[in-house]
Order: structure tokens, then C-alpha cells, then sequence
């Protein structure tokens, strides 16, 4: 284990012999943090956080405090991280609140530029970009390889389906549905995210199938319950290749309580 000398870390805060921490940072009693992971300098993490393999704070974040809920009576909420994420400058990212799941939880491989900042009972998936000043309210949910564009804000509660990739500046106020591209004020889809979806291997069949999905919900005129009727009767085209796609959409579609974006 190496510490800066001029680092204050905790007793009781248990860490690997192989994290490292920067000079000036500061880690609380009820902080665990796994193998590999680098704290730069001048970071604080406190609270009930926990923290996995590999992972790499960069100078003057913010992790684990006490949420910002006006509620909040100081519960020992907590913060989980996974593994393998970078957290660049001035992130903050908060507890969870005793009124919904108690936790904020980012995933593994996530990409967080500087000065994000992840609210309470946030969930992250894995493998998500999110460019500078991405702010997200309280209790919203980000699927897996999810791009969220820079100067981003997020209403609370809102959902984001895997492979979705927001535009710059935006304002979020509904439900981004899987594999879709948002932007503009007032935010719209605009396409399906295909560049994100060959990057991931997509195949061109699969891929098929989700422009059908889009033009349903956004190009046909049908109701949402139209559209998801539509949507269901591609299960088995193009050799059934994207049939987990089409249940992922209904899935999303039908756990939508604030609708989506149009």
C-alpha cells in the first residue's frame, strides 16, 4: 500500500495493500477499497462507501457525502462502486436516501468526466460515458453503454435504456428509450444510435430490426400501445437475431411511467 504522507486515511477504513492514495486525500472510517485502485491527491471519499478493483479518482472529487435530499437525517446510506471506472476531476457522487433503495450504485467500466455529479439512489450500469458536467438528479436510472453528452441534466427519476446516447447541452425530462439518439431543446429522437451499435458488434440484422423498432414508435403515427403491439410482432424476423432487443424495448416501454421522449 502506498500513502502520501500528507494523506489522512481512517483506521478503520479498510483497504487493499495495493491501493494507492495521493497526497492531501482523505478517506473515512466506513470506506472499503479493492485492489488496484489509485486515489489521486486532494480527493475525499467518506460516508458507507464501497469501492471495487482497478478503479482511478482523479483530483478533487467528491465521494460518498452525504446527499443533498433535505430529508436526509444522516442514515447510513452508502455508495457502491464497481469495478474498473475512471472519475475525473470534481465529481461528485452521493449516498442513497432511506426513501427509495438506500444506494447509488455505478457499475464497472464506466468513463465520468470531470465535474459530473450522480445523485442519490442513482444507478449507472456498465461500460458509460459521460462527458463533462453531466449533472443526474436523484433516483435516475442509466442502462449499459449509455453515452451521455456534456452539460447534460437529468430530471429526477428519469430512465435510460441500454446502447441510448444523449446530444450535448440537453435537457432531460422523460424517458430516453433503448438504442435511440437524443439532442436538442426541447429534446427529441432523433435516430437510432447506430455507430454505438456497431462498436458493440451489433449485427446488421439486429441492427435492422431496431430502425423498425424506431420508425414504429417515432416515424408511424401509432399510439404508445400501438406501437409496442408493433413492436412485439417483429419477435422472429431476421432469424429471431434481435428478438432480446425487442423484449428489452417492451420491457423499458412498459416500466415507463413518465413517458418518453417524443
Amino acid at each position: 500500500m502506498s500513502i502520501h504522507p500528507t494523506a489522512i486515511v481512517d483506521p478503520a477504513a479498510e483497504l487493499d495493500s495495493s491501493v494507492t492514495v495521493g497526497a492531501y486525500s482523505l478517506i473515512g472510517p466506513h470506506v472499503k477499497i479493492g485492489a488496484g485502485t489509485k486515489v489521486g491527491p486532494h480527493v475525499v471519499i467518506e460516508g458507507h462507501t464501497t469501492i471495487g478493483r482497478d478503479n482511478h479518482f482523479f483530483q478533487f472529487s467528491s465521494i460518498g457525502a452525504a446527499n443533498q435530499d433535505k430529508k436526509y437525517a444522516g442514515e447510513p446510506t452508502t455508495l457502491v462502486i464497481g469495478d474498473r471506472n475512471t472519475i475525473r476531476e470534481f465529481c461528485t457522487l452521493n449516498v442513497g436516501t432511506v426513501q427509495d433503495r438506500g444506494e447509488t450504485t455505478l457499475g464497472h467500466d464506466n468513463w465520468i468526466m470531470a465535474y459530473c455529479h450522480l445523485a442519490h439512489d442513482v444507478v449507472i450500469g456498465n461500460e458509460c460515458v459521460l462527458a463533462n458536467n453531466a449533472t443526474l438528479a436523484g433516483h435516475v436510472q442509466v442502462g449499459n453503454h449509455v453515452t451521455i453528452g456534456g452539460l447534460t441534466g437529468i430530471l429526477q427519476r428519469m430512465r435510460i435504456g441500454d446502447h441510448a446516447m444523449i446530444g450535448f447541452q440537453a435537457h432531460v425530462a422523460q424517458d430516453v428509450p433503448p438504442f435511440m439518439t437524443v439532442d436538442g431543446n426541447p429534446l427529441a429522437a432523433r435516430a437510432v444510435n447506430v455507430v454505438g451499435l456497431k462498436r458493440r458488434d451489433f449485427s446488421s440484422e439486429r441492427i435492422a430490426v431496431i430502425r423498425q423498432i424506431y420508425k414504429l414508435l417515432y416515424r408511424s403515427g401509432h399510439t404508445l400501445d400501438e406501437a409496442k403491439a408493433a413492436i412485439a410482432a417483429l419477435k422472429g424476423t431476421e432469424d429471431g437475431a434481435a428478438d432480446g432487443d425487442i423484449d428489452n424495448m417492451l420491457a423499458f416501454l412498459t416500466a415507463s411511467t413518465r413517458g418518453i421522449v417524443r
